[in-house]
């Protein structure tokens, strides 16, 4: 028999019918995580120890979800629901821990990486955005960073290779601007929807660095500036080897990652 619409049921039956939902939620959280933990140890099997970390197919993920939900979803819920998911996802495969550097912006930086990473991942504090880069080049470790106007921390990832940056917060562009940047030892990939984050030593001032980019074939923006070293995002996945580059100014610079844009929704 089939089951009556909603706005016919008692405020009894709502309640019940909301409950069996969420026991039925709940199974479904429960076998992705078991998958989750079967990939683990098919990976282990194989004798793999790499990060489990794919920020490019996360979005990817999330993309898809948020252009086929039922109106009725908001996307900030299908954002921060699937976010909690997927971290909890990636701590079933390996080490996962996060140290985060919140310059003048403690609070703020925080609340973004809980929003980003899961509540339920723990959150080192780093004295020193040195300490929290260091942290990052261990198995399973994330660094976030504050962008502080007068720490250039950017540019010393100029020196870390291994080091990318994959991710920036907030998630959602409605948040406001990018305030902070996540490293890792972690391979950057398109994700169909991206910006590169490109650091140079060149001392002209931001809207001419924009233009001389600009004349080389980018679209550039200004993210931050301090101690001399620039910031600057690029429309799309760009490689660090890219030719185009050796064109731009500056004696010190080069690509530090790349990430999928904000949500846009």
């Amino acid at each position: 028999m089939a089951e009556k619409p909603p706005e016919s049921l008692s405020l009894d039956d709502v309640r019940k019918r909301i409950d069996a939902i969420d026991d039925q939620m709940l199974a479904l959280v429960a076998e992705r995580a078991g998958l989750a933990s079967s990939v683990a140890k098919a990976k282990r099997a194989k004798g793999e120890t790499s990060f489990g970390l794919r920020p490019a197919r996360e979005a990817q993920i999330l993309r898809r979800l948020l252009i086929s939900k039922d109106p009725s979803v908001s996307s900030e819920v299908a954002i921060a629901l699937w976010r909690q998911i997927m971290a909890d996802s990636l701590a079933r495969q390996g080490a996962f821990h996060i140290t985060l550097w919140g310059g003048k912006n403690l609070v703020r930086t925080v609340e973004l990486a809980k929003v980003r990473f899961g509540a339920a991942v723990a959150l080192r504090p780093a004295a020193r955005p040195e300490d929290a880069i260091a942290a990052a080049k261990s198995l399973g470790g994330v660094g976030i960073l504050a962008l502080a106007s007068d720490v250039p921390w950017w540019g010393r990832l100029l020196a870390e290779p291994t080091l990318n940056v994959f991710a920036s917060l907030p998630d959602l562009r409605r948040w406001g601007p990018t305030t902070a940047l996540a490293v890792a030892q972690v391979e950057v990939e398109p994700s169909g929807h991206d910006e590169t984050f490109w650091v140079t030593d060149a001392p002209q001032q931001p809207d001419v660095l924009i233009d001389h980019l600009g004349t080389i074939g980018f679209a550039a923006e200004h993210l931050a500036s301090a101690g001399g070293v620039r910031l600057f995002t690029l429309a799309g996945y760009v490689q660090r080897e890219d030719e185009r580059l050796a064109l731009a100014p500056g004696k010190l610079k080069g690509v530090i990652g790349a990430a999928s844009l904000p949500f846009d929704v």
